[in-house]
């Protein structure tokens, strides 16, 4: 279960692609990540997306206000990434980006860190076209959103939160494929407390883990390939 970033891994594109089965702790994944970002911007090891499940747990981004964690359930971090209160748990597929921002990535610019996060909510939405749903954009909301226009409702389906130390990325996206939806109660996702959050089940998308990996890779090639 614990990550290797010496290890050879799969690819997609021109960017490895690695998939951790089980639960990888958070704190294990953080310091995982911190020392294959180190390695690249050292141009010791190639990019990287690495696609995990954690245990229960609450993040807190750098804009995380200490009311918005209303009951602490769950192991609770300090992510160090942009963004407020997040949820990562069973059911929920985390993507952890590590690229090398100075040069380009398919239609994202190098760079432009405003271009690589939308490049991000279009992976997901290409991800979720899959799967024949469609998901939007908000202004003023980070993350990727269900609209059922027929109850004038939405919901949030992914959830995206991002840092950049010398122009190599790392954190990433959650897409919401069959979690347990009550764990989002302990928190007020992302600071947006009027909206619910849902998942590819609560959809009627009977989706397995693999399907949704197998979406997100392909779906990797059309925006950063």
């Amino acid at each position: 279960m614990t990550f290797d970033p010496t290890t050879p891994p799969e690819t997609a594109s021109s960017v490895a692609f690695r998939i951790t089965e089980g639960l990888t702790p958070y704190a294990e994944a953080m310091a995982a990540m911190e020392a294959r970002v180190a390695a690249i911007r050292a141009g010791e090891a190639e990019e990287l997306v690495w696609l995990v499940e954690h245990p229960p747990t609450y993040t807190a981004g750098t804009s995380a206000r200490p009311d918005d964690l209303l009951e602490r359930r769950f192991p609770v971090f300090a992510a160090g990434r942009g963004g407020q209160w997040t949820y990562h748990g069973p059911g929920q597929r985390t993507g952890y980006v590590m690229l090398d921002l100075t040069r380009p990535h398919g239609s994202v610019r190098a760079r432009d860190v405003r271009e690589y996060v939308h490049g991000l909510e279009e992976w997901l939405i290409r991800a979720l076209d899959r799967f024949n749903i469609r998901g939007e954009r908000r202004e003023g909301r980070v993350g990727i959103w269900v609209a059922d226009r027929a109850r004038g409702t939405e919901d949030k389906i992914g959830a995206l939160g991002v840092r950049v130390t010398r122009w190599v990325s790392w954190h990433g996206v959650a897409l919401n494929v069959d979690p347990d939806l009550s764990h989002f109660g302990g928190i007020v996702p992302c600071g947006v407390a009027e909206h619910g959050v849902t998942s590819l089940h609560r959809l009627g998308v009977l989706a397995t883990m693999e399907e949704a990996d197998a979406a997100l890779m392909a779906a990797w090639a059309e925006v950063f390939g």
